[in-house]
């Protein structure tokens, strides 16, 4: 059974941290602290902000599409052919926040791009709660 060609797969991660929504925005958005935990920026929480990551890679052109403080911020993410979005969910919980993180827009014919999310989406969570762990 073949995927129709204009059918996209997508990359989710969650996690539960035990920090609260405000602390885990502040790492999200936060220019500095995205630099430790993703790559090198120059993000602004605003609507529209056209920015870029750059890592040894390469870099990502992105732009911002959603803002909402401390429950969702959403971004474009293109790079190498893939044009996609970024969402992050922040849900408050009894222990502190759950982190949602979906990047949908993978084409069926970019299994590379989809694998390499999945595995550094992974990377990049564990890097994020170094940084919270270590924020006060």
């Amino acid at each position: 059974m073949s995927t129709p060609a204009n059918e996209t797969l997508s990359v989710v991660v969650e996690r539960d941290l035990a920090y609260p929504p405000e602390k885990v925005w502040r790492a999200l958005t936060h220019p500095h602290l995205i630099e430790e935990w993703l790559m090198k920026n120059d993000f602004k929480p605003t609507v529209d902000h056209r920015f870029n990551f750059r890592g040894d890679w390469g870099a990502v052109d992105c732009q911002v599409v959603a803002v909402e403080p401390n429950k969702t911020l959403s971004y474009t993410w293109a790079a190498m052919g893939l044009e996609s979005v970024v969402t992050w969910s922040l849900t408050p919980t009894s222990e502190g926040t759950r982190l949602r993180m979906e990047q949908i827009g993978f084409r069926p014919d970019q299994q590379q791009a989809y694998q390499g999310a999945k595995f550094g989406w992974q990377k990049f969570f564990g890097n994020l709660e170094q940084v919270l762990s270590r924020e006060t």
